[in-house]
């Protein structure tokens, strides 16, 4: 009897835990979880300099490790393919989102080739109260002077867990969901998703170059 007492209570114990943790984490300000991601991004980045340019695709396993996990690929992609995703089966859905995720990865990375040990500014917090839909900006200090490369990291609020995903970063003003979604919609109305998602994958494989 007092086995199954303590069994109770432990149990009890662990899942109270859990769900603060949980709340905690849905509750975190996308300004803070933008902070601690281009924290460890870019400081990985600048700590393995040697490494990226002996090899530039390293530089998708530090994004693929320390950005990826904060992104909603599944609604940019939703995004992307617009009034397509009704018609999509569930199957052919999971191999775009599969094969965007890839390309997701793939473009962070070329974009962040531009970054070598500039200073990381992130906006001062604003309130979010009632927000779903958050836009924040990251800029790079050039230390020649020259004007800063601006990332503008896009922030969506999941409306059953709460918690703050990213789902697009514009790269000077440039947002990469908008311009895909502008530059496959051809593909999509003459050729279908799956010629798209064959094509998306293909992009994908593209190597990193850094810039000279």
């Amino acid at each position: 009897m007092l086995k199954n007492i303590k069994k109770v209570i432990v149990t009890g114990f662990v899942a109270v835990v859990t769900l603060f943790s949980a709340q905690a984490f849905a509750e975190t300000s996308p300004y803070v979880l933008t902070q601690q991601a281009a924290d460890k991004l870019f400081g990985d980045i600048k700590a393995n300099q040697g490494k990226i340019k002996a090899n530039p695709e390293y530089l998708r396993t530090i994004v693929r490790n320390d950005l990826m996990p904060h992104v909603h690929v599944k609604y940019a992609g939703q995004l992307v393919l617009g009034k397509n995703l009704s018609s999509a089966t569930d199957e052919q859905r999971e191999a775009f989102f599969a094969a965007f995720g890839q390309f997701v990865e793939q473009s962070y990375a070329q974009v962040l080739t531009q970054y070598t040990d500039q200073q990381v500014q992130v906006e001062n917090e604003k309130p979010t109260d009632g927000k779903t839909i958050v836009s924040i900006r990251v800029n790079l200090i050039q230390s020649n002077g020259a004007q800063p490369v601006k990332l503008d990291f896009k922030w969506r609020k999941n409306s059953k867990s709460g918690e703050w995903q990213a789902y697009d970063m514009a790269a000077e003003g440039v947002s990469m969901v908008a311009t895909k979604q502008n530059e496959w919609s051809g593909v999509l109305r003459q050729k279908g998703i799956d010629a798209l998602t064959a094509q998306v994958a293909k992009s994908a494989k593209q190597p990193i170059t850094l810039s000279k």
